[in-house]
C-alpha cells in the first residue's frame, strides 16, 4: 500500500510521539453526535451512561476510533460550535442514574423519562431546564460538596471554572441577557462588583461547579470505559467560542469583538457564511503565552485520545466581517485576517506548533474548504490528517473525476459525509451532479438572463432543493456556450463549474463498479459500495457520519434530505437536534453491525 512508506515517515514528524500513543494503524471510526442517540434509560437526552453504549456500537462494528460532536455547555442557541465555554461540559449530558437513592428524586426522575419519551425525531432542548431543575434539589441533598475531590477539581481548574460558574450565575441574574447588555460594573469585570455578587449568591456558584465536576467524573468514566473496549476517544476542539460566553467576558482582550467569523463564498453557499462569533487577537494571546490555549487542551485531555481541529485554516487566516454589516449579506463583505498573506504560514505554524507542544493527544485538522498551500503543507510536514471527503475527492481542474480509493491522501481521515452536509444518500438522490441555483443565479448576474437560460441547461424534472441538475443534451462545453450565447472565454467559471459536475452521478458509479443502467434514487447495494471506497482508501483513518451508516438499513424511514445534523447557515430547531429513530440496546443486536464490521475486516481496519 503506497500509504506503508509513509508510516515510517510518521514517528520523524513533530506529531510523531502522539502516532506512537494511538499506534501507526490503518483506523476506522464512527462519528456520532452524542445528542443523536438515546437508550432505553434516557431521560429525554443521552447521557454519559448512554456514552458506554455507544462505545459498545463502536467496537461491535470494528471501528476502534468514537468521534463526539463538541461536547461544551451549548447555552440557549444549542449549537455546539457556538458555545458558551470552551472548557466546561454540557450539564444535560449528566446521568441522573448515580443520583436516584432519594425517593423523591427519584420518582422526579422517572416522571421526567415519560415527559420526553423517545423514539422522538428531533431532540426537544426543553429537556435541560428541567434536568437542571432536578439536579439542583439533587445538589441541595448532596454530601460530597465537600469533599477532598471537590476541592482538588476546583483547585486544579482555577484558571476557568471560577470565571464560568459566575458567568452561569450572572447570566440567570439578568434573565438571559447577553453579558454585554449587563450593567457596566459586571460587563466590565469590576472585581468588587463580582466579589460582592459571588458573597451573595455564592451557593448557586458552587453549584455550577458541581455540576461541572460531576460531568467530569462521568465523562472521564465514559474514556476509561472506551480505553477497556480498545476504542479511542476523539474530540473537536471548535476553532471559535460564542460572543456570548464565559471565555470572551473573562478575556475580552483575547478577542476581535468589532469583528464577525465566517467563510467567503464557494459553490455550496453563494454568500458565504457569518457564524457571528469574534475572532481571536492572537497578539494578546502570544502576550500572555498562549495559556488560554494550553489551558484547553490541558481539560480536554480527560475526555480524549485523538482531536479533531476545526477549521484549521482559521488558524493561518480567518474570514471576517465587520460586526455592524447586515446580517442578509451573510459573508459577502468579508476579508481575510491577516491580510497580508505573506504571514499566514507564520501565524498557522506558531500556533499549531504551540498546540503540539502542550498535548498527548493525536490531531487531526478539519482543512475543508479553500485551503492555501502553506495551510496543507504544514498539515503534511505536522504529521497532522486533513479531511478527504468523497464527494469532494476529485481532480477538478484536469479530469474533472472522482479520485480513486489509491488516489485518497494517505495523511487523511476519509469518510462519505460531514455534520454539516447532507448524508450520503440524500446528496446521491438530490446534490450529485447539480448546482447550487443560487451561486448559478449570481454569476449570471449583469451577465446573462438566467430565466433565458435555464430551461435550456437544466432539468426541472430531477432538480430540487435548490440544486439545478444539467439535461442531458448539454454534453459539451460547445453547447454550453452555445445556449449562453457567450464566447468560452467569457464563462470560464461557468465551464468550470459545468465540467466538475456534469454527469457526475455516472461517474461515480463507474468507479463503484456497478452494473445496470445507473439508479437515481438511493439504496443499500448503492451506498454500500460508496462506503467501500472510502473504507479501502489510502487514508490512515476513516471515520463514517452515524446517518450513513444507518443508511444501509431501513432505520431511517423518509426523506433522507430531513436527516441531516445541521445546515449552515441557517437557523432551525431541526439543526443540531436529530435523533435515531432505536434505542442504542437495539441498535447492538441489529444485523448492520456485522455488515459494517466486515467492510472494516476487509479494509484491514480492524483491531
Amino acid at each position: 500500500m503506497p500509504g506503508q512508506d509513509l508510516f515510517t515517515q510518521l514517528p520523524h514528524t513533530v506529531s510523531g510521539d502522539k502516532w506512537q500513543n494511538t499506534g501507526l494503524l490503518r483506523r476506522a471510526g464512527i462519528c456520532v453526535p452524542l445528542f443523536s442517540v438515546f437508550s432505553k434509560r434516557s431521560i429525554g437526552i443521552a447521557d454519559f451512561s448512554d456514552l458506554k453504549l455507544l462505545i459498545d456500537f463502536a467496537a461491535a462494528t470494528g471501528h476502534s476510533i468514537l468521534q463526539l460532536l463538541p461536547m461544551n455547555d451549548l447555552g440557549s442557541v444549542f449549537c455546539p460550535y457556538d458555545s458558551i465555554s470552551s472548557f466546561a461540559i454540557e450539564p444535560a449530558y449528566l446521568s441522573l442514574e448515580e443520583f436516584c437513592k432519594d425517593r423523591l428524586v427519584a420518582g422526579k426522575i422517572e416522571e421526567l423519562r415519560k415527559k420526553f419519551l423517545f423514539p422522538r425525531p428531533h431532540l426537544d432542548y426543553e429537556i435541560k431546564k428541567d434536568k437542571i431543575s432536578i439536579l439542583k434539589e439533587i445538589f441541595l441533598l448532596a454530601k460530597d460538596t465537600e469533599s477532598v475531590f471537590f476541592r482538588n477539581f476546583r483547585h486544579e481548574n482555577a484558571y476557568w471554572l471560577k470565571d464560568y460558574a459566575l458567568f452561569k450565575v450572572l447570566k440567570e441574574h439578568y434573565h438571559g441577557l447577553a453579558w454585554y447588555e449587563w450593567e457596566k460594573p459586571f460587563r466590565e469585570h469590576d472585581y468588587q462588583a463580582i466579589d460582592n455578587f459571588l458573597k451573595e449568591r455564592q451557593k448557586e456558584v458552587y453549584f455550577q461547579m458541581w455540576l461541572q465536576w460531576k460531568c467530569f467524573e462521568q465523562f472521564r468514566s465514559g474514556k476509561e470505559y472506551a480505553s477497556s473496549k480498545i476504542v479511542f476517544l476523539k474530540g473537536d476542539l471548535p476553532i471559535l467560542v460564542s460572543r456570548d460566553s464565559a471565555d470572551v467576558w473573562s478575556h475580552t482582550e483575547f478577542f476581535k469583538l468589532e469583528l464577525a467569523a465566517g467563510a467567503p463564498p464557494d459553490m455550496y453557499c453563494s454568500k458565504g457564511q457569518r457564524w457571528g462569533m469574534p475572532t481571536y487577537n492572537w497578539e494578546k494571546k502570544q502576550a500572555d503565552e498562549y495559556r488560554y490555549i494550553k489551558e484547553r487542551l490541558k481539560y480536554a485531555e480527560n475526555f480524549y485520545n485523538i482531536l479533531r481541529i476545526d477549521h484549521v485554516v482559521g488558524l493561518f487566516r480567518i474570514w471576517s466581517i465587520k460586526y455592524n454589516d447586515p446580517e442578509e449579506n451573510q459573508g459577502l463583505n468579508g476579508f481575510f485576517d491577516p491580510a497580508d498573506e505573506a504571514k499566514w504560514g507564520q501565524q498557522g505554524r506558531k500556533i499549531l506548533e504551540i498546540i503540539l507542544k502542550n498535548t498527548k493527544m493525536l490531531l487531526c485538522a478539519e482543512d475543508l474548504g479553500v485551503i492555501p498551500r502553506v495551510c496543507t503543507d504544514t498539515l503534511r510536514e505536522f504529521g497532522i490528517p486533513g479531511n478527504d471527503v468523497q464527494r469532494w475527492v476529485k481532480d477538478w481542474n484536469v479530469k474533472h473525476d472522482f479520485l480513486t480509493p489509491q488516489e485518497y491522501r494517505f495523511l487523511a481521515v476519509a469518510m462519505l459525509s460531514t455534520h454539516d452536509t447532507t448524508n450520503w444518500n440524500a446528496w446521491w438522490e438530490n446534490e450529485a451532479g447539480t448546482v447550487d441555483e443560487q451561486l448559478f443565479i449570481c454569476k449570471c448576474e449583469h451577465r446573462l438572463d438566467y430565466n433565458q437560460v435555464k430551461n435550456k441547461l437544466f432539468n426541472f424534472n430531477l432538480s430540487g432543493n435548490g440544486r439545478l441538475r444539467w439535461l442531458n443534451d448539454i454534453d459539451s462545453v460547445d453547447k454550453l456556450a452555445a445556449v449562453m450565447a457567450r464566447r468560452k472565454e467569457e464563462i470560464g467559471d461557468f465551464i468550470d463549474m459545468y465540467l466538475n459536475t456534469y454527469h457526475e452521478k455516472e461517474k461515480l458509479w463507474a468507479q463503484m463498479g456497478l452494473v445496470g443502467p445507473m439508479r437515481e434514487k438511493a439504496d443499500s447495494q448503492i451506498l454500500s459500495a460508496a462506503l467501500k471506497i472510502t473504507y479501502n482508501s489510502n487514508a490512515v483513518f476513516c471515520i463514517q457520519l452515524i446517518t450513513d451508516i444507518l443508511g444501509l438499513t431501513d432505520i431511517l424511514q423518509g426523506d433522507s434530505y430531513q436527516q441531516r445534523i445541521n445546515t449552515p447557515g441557517t437557523v432551525s430547531d431541526k439543526n443540531w437536534s436529530l435523533v435515531m429513530p432505536i434505542p442504542l440496546e437495539e441498535l447492538l443486536q441489529h444485523k448492520v453491525c456485522a455488515e459494517i464490521k466486515q467492510m472494516v475486516v476487509g479494509a484491514k481496519r480492524m483491531y
